[in-house]
């Protein structure tokens, strides 16, 4: 088969797919229209599969050559509470609910890989099998973690795992990589201040948990400044504060909230037990309490050096090297597709989808992001070639 020609040949039933996603979509854990559409896609082209995987998720499976390989591919399906500001055919019709972070052309790019792929099944030369993760909920609780405890990643088990993104950053036909650390683990963090009620006028009687948390504050960051070092990174942000009654009473307890963000496993432990340690003797120290309590949320996301080398270089081929670029520095941001590279080797890269001439410059997570279709194409050809090298590797 000649996958280009063929990527051209079903480009625009895959525009139509990705439209009729961006025009319904769904938030997380609501997802049941899309999970629907695409079983339907996955009956017609007759490939197996089951739904409902972390409630409204849809696991397929290509079998090929028996005794081989297994690879996965990961598409998030869900969508953002964003009221759409675009003016186009497709634009969204379910209000304040918006495909703003392309997960709407993910999926389409997951199902255009399906198909091409089944062809190559169907006619024999399809040296392993391919998984096809449809994930739920990418952008709340995780829908990946979920699945991988209900055991999307084995039976058969996965030997290598693909994920992209759409970055309106990079032009339609760039694609950017990273080895190593890409996206960072991400935890929730809660500060409890306790002091001592009383009367405004009268301080000395009481232990001031406002005050105390101001110098709480303070002292955390100096995690970032002085605890970690200059060539590592962490972002330690709160976000929110509240405490006291009335205005002419000493507060008797204040509760902070914030995020934690770290690049590996070994920062962000050393960075939990160290904001411990300071609240806790920071708050000791003028009379009053602190606690922390973390809600673990996504793990760093560190691709696979070996796997990355096998996209750049199909990347190289496919696309030319002027339009491969190599990320700098990792995003402090999260990614759940972290959780299934606990389970395989595997790599996640971004796709440009941006377009200046086309006036296609919008960020991710905007009211007015689109995307240039033509990454479809880049997308289905890149990662059907990425299954091919890793099958027969």
């Amino acid at each position: 088969m000649n996958i280009k020609k063929r990527v051209n040949e079903i480009f625009m039933e895959l525009v139509d797919i990705r439209r009729d996603f961006h025009a319904h979509p769904e938030l997380s854990q609501n997802e049941f229209r899309t999970s629907a559409k695409i079983c339907e896609y996955l009956d017609n082209w007759g490939i197996d599969y089951k739904r409902g995987v972390a409630e409204t998720g849809v696991v397929g499976i290509i079998r090929g050559k028996k005794n081989q390989k297994t690879i996965a591919l990961r598409a998030d399906i869900d969508a953002l509470p964003i009221c759409e500001k675009n003016n186009t055919s497709y634009c969204s019709i379910n209000n304040g609910v918006m495909h703003a972070c392309g997960h709407d052309a993910h999926a389409t790019i997951l199902l255009g890989v399906a198909k091409i792929l089944k062809e190559l099944e169907e006619e024999g030369s399809l040296n392993g099998s391919v998984k096809l993760l449809f994930q739920p909920a990418e952008e709340t609780i995780g829908g990946a973690q979920r699945m991988v405890e209900e055991g999307c990643m084995k039976n058969p088990d996965v030997d290598y795992v693909l994920g992209l993104h759409v970055m309106s950053y990079l032009d339609a036909g760039k694609v950017e990589l990273k080895y190593g650390k890409l996206n960072a683990s991400t935890d929730t963090i809660k500060i409890i201040v306790k002091g001592k009620s009383g009367h405004g006028a009268y301080p000395d009687k009481g232990i001031d948990a406002i005050m105390i948390s101001g110098y709480v504050i303070t002292a955390v960051q100096s995690l970032v400044s002085r605890n970690i070092s200059p060539l590592n990174s962490i972002v330690l942000s709160l976000g929110t504060i509240s405490g006291g009654v009335k205005s002419n009473v000493i507060a008797d307890e204040v509760v902070i909230s914030g995020t934690l963000r770290a690049l590996d496993e070994e920062t962000r432990s050393f960075s939990k037990n160290r904001i411990v340690e300071i609240v806790s003797n920071t708050a000791k120290a003028l009379g009053g309490d602190g606690t922390v309590t973390f809600n673990e949320g996504y793990k760093a996301l560190i691709n696979d050096d070996e796997v990355i080398d096998i996209v750049k270089e199909n990347a190289y081929s496919l696309l030319g090297k002027e339009n491969v670029v190599f990320k700098d520095f990792p995003s402090l941001g999260a990614e759940d597709f972290s959780y299934f590279l606990d389970e395989a080797k595997g790599a996640f890269f971004h796709l440009g989808c941006g377009n200046c001439k086309k006036g296609i410059t919008s960020n991710i997570h905007c009211d007015d992001f689109d995307i240039d279709e033509e990454c479809i194409k880049t997308g289905v050809f890149l990662q059907v070639e990425n299954v091919i090298s890793l099958l027969n590797k």
